[in-house]
């Protein structure tokens, strides 16, 4: 039986980060892992390999509709499907590999094989029992789906199944229109699918800035996604090669159908901890499966640690990150810190979404006085050179001492240029500190700066 400071339970981006911070710190420490490869979910069948057909795809749109512009002549590329997956694998390859590189490196046991907890200091992997001091749970979460749709990974698939379609489907239904929906619903689109969004609500991505919302979805249509806003979807029947998609509008319980090749349901996700045997042990969840901890990080039973999407929180591989560093911190006696109001959120469309703090609703809620600096990215000179005009930044301060309280971009490298107005934000900075900071020209990032002077006397370029 292998003795341990710490063994952590998974090895997503919460996990390996965590088990790299315990060894940093001079822990010893191991991680359990089931999968062949490390990385969890993001690695392997989420974050990256989307992000691979999401960049592919991309230049493909860019060889369709602006080649020809800027002069570059000849026949559009065809799609080799087989090649584009293999440039996604190969891409998912590299990134796991490079963690096994830094789990020898920073001498962290892999146990291979799914972990479970049989009692408070004792880890089972496989056949055997290890010891450790402390235990942190990092298993991440799975694909949720809908009563009256049953997922196969072939015709009805979570967003696992759509990231490896044997073909580019002619129709694709895709159910709910939040991040992973739009991401994926967007890569299909590009390739040549007919792709319709059916959701719940009245507008794509919840949570996200109303006047961000709105904008985003006319420029998805203008880019051939189809919405049904207000649907609740009954059920999908599977015939032999089809399905077809049952719901409701929710304004008059009218009932309708859509036929779909495929069918991607990206109805959000649910913490997995099946099978850590948690009940057993006493540990503490709330009514969403969510495990309970502290502000340390640890369960009501002492040494078991929980963090990224098993917890409570936005369900977000750098907020898991961020908890993984901070719970090694604590337990090597350290004061471990997540700063939960700077938490951004990036949506990786073309064009690309990011949001970080308050939006104008939740301030709106709170009662708040605040005003707001704006600017379009059809005032700014590389975004225009670069067929990258749509949306615009928005900045969100306190009216009376002008402290940055949130942002919200739609528009290029929109994911990039958000983490500026982090920076400020963990800096307690007001909107004149940015506007005051000269930013270089011509760049995407002097749209920020045009939108934190629109929160003083105004903006140059518009």
């Amino acid at each position: 039986m292998a003795s341990y400071d710490v063994i952590v339970i998974g090895s997503g981006p919460g996990g390996y980060v965590a088990a790299i911070r315990c060894a940093q710190l001079g822990l010893k420490t191991a991680c359990a892992e089931g999968r062949e490869t490390l990385g969890g979910t993001c690695l392997n069948v989420g974050c990256i390999p989307s992000k691979a057909l999401l960049h592919a795809s991309h230049q493909l749109h860019e060889a369709e509709h602006n080649f020809a512009k800027m002069g570059l002549k000849g026949k559009s590329p065809s799609v080799d499907w087989t090649q584009m997956l293999a440039y996604k694998d190969d891409t998912i390859g590299q990134n796991t590999k490079g963690i096994e590189f830094l789990f020898k490196k920073n001498k962290i046991d892999w146990l291979k094989g799914w972990g479970t907890i049989p009692e408070a200091g004792k880890v089972k992997v496989g056949e055997e029992t290890h010891e450790a001091r402390n235990i942190i749970i990092a298993s991440g979460s799975e694909a949720s789906s809908l009563p009256g749709v049953e997922i196969d990974e072939k015709t009805v698939v979570t967003s696992t199944g759509a990231l490896e379609l044997p073909k580019i489907p002619k129709k694709m239904v895709v159910i709910g229109a939040g991040v992973i929906g739009l991401e994926l619903g967007s890569v299909y689109s590009r390739l040549g699918s007919q792709v319709t969004v059916v959701e719940f609500l009245d507008h794509v991505t919840p949570g996200m800035d109303g006047e961000v919302q709105k904008n985003f979805q006319k420029l998805l249509k203008k880019q051939g996604l189809d919405f049904v806003m207000g649907a609740a979807v009954q059920s999908v029947d599977k015939l032999k090669t089809k399905a077809k998609v049952n719901y409701t509008l929710r304004k008059d319980d009218s009932e309708h159908q859509l036929d779909a090749d495929v069918v991607l349901v990206a109805t959000g996700r649910k913490p997995y901890t099946d099978g850590l045997g948690l009940e057993a042990l006493g540990v503490e969840t709330t009514d969403r499966g969510q495990i309970k901890t502290d502000a340390h990080w640890q369960t009501n039973v002492e040494g078991i640690y929980a963090i990224g999407d098993a917890i409570e929180g936005p369900m977000l591989a750098h907020k898991a990150e961020d908890e993984g560093m901070a719970a090694a911190e604590v337990i090597a006696g350290k004061a471990g810190h997540v700063n939960y109001g700077v938490i951004p959120s990036v949506i990786y469309t073309h064009p690309e979404v990011a949001a970080v703090g308050e939006t104008e609703e939740s301030l709106k809620e709170q009662g708040r006085a605040y005003k707001v600096g704006k600017f379009m990215f059809m005032g700014n000179g590389r975004a225009k050179a670069n067929f990258a005009s749509d949306g615009f930044v928005k900045i969100l301060a306190d009216k009376e001492t002008d402290r940055i309280l949130g942002a919200h971009i739609i528009g290029p490298m929109a994911g990039d240029l958000v983490h500026e107005i982090c920076v400020a934000m963990e800096f307690g900075a007001a909107a004149e500190d940015v506007a005051l900071t000269c930013h270089a020209h011509p760049t995407y990032s002097e749209a920020v700066r045009e939108a934190a002077l629109a929160c003083g006397d105004g903006p140059i370029h518009a």
